[in-house]
């Protein structure tokens, strides 16, 4: 139910920002209370009954000293009913909502080294025109795939690694064996 929740809000701020061009704005204020919901401590006082709502709305106040009016509002609403351990779905959510509404696709891509900065680009363009849109990285290191590269894009799963490519001529051998 709390993912229904969090993509129903996360949805709200996506049209609320677009429809004021505020995209940037909502990402800071949802960055910022995120944040403070992913530390255990913080998500525990907010949970706790002993803290006082009053003192509860003056740390989320604290949080978004710069944030809109209506970052305020949403992260006071949340309080009131008791959803602010949503706060970082409905981050990753609007996030997601972002990168649709600007057409970038978030690649994964692994390698068995480290990519330099050139290499990064190579595989960048190279996705970019295998996909048509504009594409953001997300580096992992794997040693174990020897060499080449992995990428995941959604569902779509290209595997260019020589660990993968080991692997179907051991099983063309052993077919033909």
């Amino acid at each position: 139910m709390a993912r229904g929740a969090a993509k129903r809000y996360a949805q709200a701020v996506l049209s609320l920002a677009k429809e004021r061009g505020t995209f940037d704005a909502w990402q800071t204020d949802l960055a910022g209370l995120s944040a403070l919901m992913s530390d255990s401590g913080a998500a525990s006082y907010f949970a706790s009954p002993n803290a006082t709502e009053a003192r509860k709305i003056e740390l989320l106040d604290q949080v978004l000293v710069n944030g809109q009016p209506e970052a305020k509002n949403l992260a006071r609403l949340l309080l009131e009913r008791d959803r602010l351990n949503d706060l970082p779905a409905i981050n990753k959510l609007f996030e997601d909502g972002i990168r649709a509404e600007r057409g970038i696709v978030v690649a994964e891509v692994t390698t068995a080294e480290p990519l330099g900065a050139v290499e990064q680009a190579l595989v960048k363009e190279r996705l970019a025109a295998m996909t048509g849109k504009q594409v953001e990285l997300r580096l992992a290191v794997d040693p174990e795939i020897i060499g080449g590269i992995i990428a995941r894009i959604g569902d779509v799963l290209v595997d260019g690694s020589v660990l993968s490519r080991l692997r179907r001529l051991r099983t063309r051998l052993a077919a033909t064996g």
